[in-house]
């Protein structure tokens, strides 16, 4: 099947669009972006009327089912090769992470031979190199065993396919602290002198780098601790996660809908000018572990505090306020029967990350005994139904006359209270 996929490649020029092929210039790329192209504008031809068969053209319930099960179906596609790019993407980006590694180990020799000049080569410059070495090598190595799953950056990448804010933050405290052990144990293993060997052993005690152990402590806790949390709070219903297709840059600063937060962007910001201030320190002090200042380590302890109680305070379950009759202008009042459609108003339907077709598609309405899939209403740039805070949905014939429950099922499989609404012949 590689075979003829090549074949198809060099008759073409351009890959089909659910090839997966790590260096493909084209492939799943391509593929991804013709079938949201495609998508878009079927689902602009719809909000605009057009293109309904004249079958259905003359009842609305049925143009809007016929609307929505077509939409799905393209949705469907748009997500296939959505992850066909996600998967691409990752295979492809452990190479640019060896390379981002390494590129960093040459700007520091850069650095190095530049500050050299007239203060002359020294062998704390020498540790220094031959620690970014080590370090870079056992990233690329890093990078090659996990070259499936996105290279060095496989362990900061959380379970919903999301870059982990707190992961990335203890990786590079972690990072950090190894290349300044790496620097000290380079120095040690040239010092010639005792003094100077007994000084940098000196260098390794806890009186010295007490604040950045601390922070480092803490740091690496919180990753444990947050990913506890947002587990739980998953397990428990009160929090809805959807999977990513892909990671990005941004989740490090944005939650799962792609806002930025507060909590997240303080707690990049702050951790980022710490571990900037303690690699100046051991750069001017190599002999001994950066001494980060307890003012500057309890701003970083405070931030920390700051973003774990962001986590504790994110998400909710979504909840039903009220289900009424929905009408057009000018219908009059009336019970709900048997194929009227009803308007469920409440909160938290649409999860964060969730506002996709493919998604929005996914979501039922309990009715009874009855699951009632939510049909896709477009309009011009997305969709009326279904929406964060309504939903319409028609009541099944299916459905006996009386008191009848209604419930939400999300996208996340989060379920809603029930809410208790009349149904008349």
């Amino acid at each position: 099947m590689a075979v003829q996929e090549a074949r198809q490649g060099s008759d073409t020029g351009v890959h089909a669009g659910g090839c997966t092929c790590g260096d493909c210039p084209h492939g799943a790329r391509a593929g991804h972006r013709r079938a949201v192209a495609e998508f878009l504008l079927k689902r602009d031809e719809f909000a605009a009327g057009q293109g309904l068969p004249a079958a259905v053209a003359h009842s609305a319930s049925a143009s809007r089912q016929w609307v929505s099960e077509e939409l799905t179906q393209s949705a469907e596609l748009v997500a296939e090769r959505g992850r066909a790019e996600g998967e691409a993407w990752l295979a492809r980006l452990w190479r640019r992470t060896a390379y981002t590694v390494w590129a960093l180990v040459v700007a520091l020799l850069l650095v190095q031979a530049l500050t050299a000049i007239g203060a002359g080569w020294t062998s704390a410059r020498t540790a220094g190199l031959l620690a970014a070495v080590v370090t870079a090598g056992g990233l690329t190595a890093a990078s090659w065993f996990h070259r499936a799953r996105g290279g060095a950056l496989a362990p900061v990448i959380g379970e919903d396919n999301r870059l982990s804010t707190s992961r990335a933050v203890a990786a590079a405290w972690v990072l950090f602290m190894a290349y300044a052990v790496l620097v000290l144990v380079g120095r040690l293993a040239a010092a010639s002198d005792p003094a100077e060997r007994d000084a940098l052993i000196s260098g390794l005690e806890l009186a010295r780098g007490v604040g950045v152990v601390t922070v480092l402590a803490v740091v690496c806790a919180l990753a444990v601790l947050v990913r506890r949390v947002v587990g739980l709070r998953v397990l428990g219903q009160r929090l809805q996660k959807v999977r990513a297709d892909r990671p990005r840059a941004s989740d490090l600063l944005t939650d799962d809908a792609g806002r930025g937060t507060f909590a997240d962007i303080q707690y990049v910001v702050i951790s980022a000018v710490a571990l900037l201030f303690a690699a100046v320190r051991l750069a001017r002090r190599p002999d001994q572990l950066p001494d980060l200042p307890w003012g500057l380590a309890v701003v970083v302890l405070i931030s920390s505090a700051t973003y774990l109680a962001g986590k504790y305070a994110e998400g909710g379950r979504p909840v039903i306020l009220s289900v009424v009759r929905s009408r057009e202008a000018g219908d009059l009042d009336g019970p709900i029967r048997t194929g009227d459609d009803i308007e469920i108003r409440g909160a938290g339907f649409v999860p964060p990350g969730a506002g996709t077709a493919d998604r929005l598609s996914r979501m039922v309405v309990r009715i009874g005994p009855v699951n009632v899939h939510v049909p896709l209403v477009p309009v011009t740039g997305g969709f009326s139904n279904p929406t964060d805070t309504v939903l319409t949905v028609p009541v099944p014939a299916d459905v006996e006359p009386g008191r009848v429950e209604v419930q939400v099922v999300t996208v996340a499989g989060v379920e809603t209270g029930r809410y208790a609404i009349d149904v008349t012949e």
